[in-house]
């Protein structure tokens, strides 16, 4: 049995390389440390600027229009809309072109849905496409309409209608003008318009009656 040289309670002369440790010169150390800290702060400020992103993002958002809404029921929708709205809205008929009420209609204002009043287009949108029904070549916003296709013309087409009430509105094409190429061909049986008061409206209500064509 060997016994250990050195009396317990001594402390080891050796130092940390003589015992097989590495140990980083103190000017490394030094900048170790500094790193850790830059490194650190980045991580809080990368935290905080994407918890900003997220919240202007849930902000700017658009609701789903159709949330807390209570369809009518078709006794309620006879009772509310004439023959010929109720036969767009809910049977996706389609008007006679340029015999109808805002093919040609040029005052300033919205565009609502018929059945629910949801606002859909705007005047500002509005375009002279030459088909006899109002055109618009983007909707007021992205969760304002929705789409699906139908093959009622024994083709694909896309069919636009309300997001909130799913009210038949028209159909949307690929030929429409730039910044979007696309034309919402509409009904106006299925639209209501609301001119702006005449104070924002200026000069331009003046001509709404004109027979021009379909748009200013």
């Amino acid at each position: 049995m060997r016994c250990n040289p050195k009396p317990m309670g001594q402390k080891s002369s050796q130092t940390p390389a003589a015992r097989g440790v590495r140990v980083l010169p103190r000017k490394s150390r030094s900048t170790v440390g500094t790193l850790c800290l830059i490194f650190g702060l980045m991580s809080i400020a990368c935290t905080q600027l994407t918890g900003y992103s997220q919240e202007s993002g849930a902000e700017a958002e658009e609701l789903d229009p159709s949330v807390g809404y209570t369809p009518k029921s078709p006794r309620e929708l006879q009772r509310s809309l004439t023959k010929l709205q109720f036969d767009v809205t809910q049977n996706a008929a389609t008007e006679p072109a340029f015999k109808n009420r805002y093919w040609n209609n040029k005052r300033v204002g919205v565009y609502r849905c018929v059945v629910c009043s949801l606002p859909l287009f705007e005047s500002e949108t509005k375009f002279k496409s030459g088909t006899g029904w109002p055109s618009f070549f983007k909707p007021i916003g992205k969760k304002s309409v929705a789409t699906k296709t139908d093959y009622i013309l024994f083709y694909p087409r896309t069919e636009v209608h309300c997001a909130r009430c799913k009210a038949h509105l028209g159909h949307v094409f690929d030929d429409g003008p730039q910044p979007t190429g696309k034309r919402y061909c509409m009904n106006s049986a299925s639209l209501q318009f609301v001119a702006k008061p005449a104070a924002e409206d200026g000069e331009s209500n003046k001509t709404g009656d004109q027979t021009s064509d379909d748009q200013k």
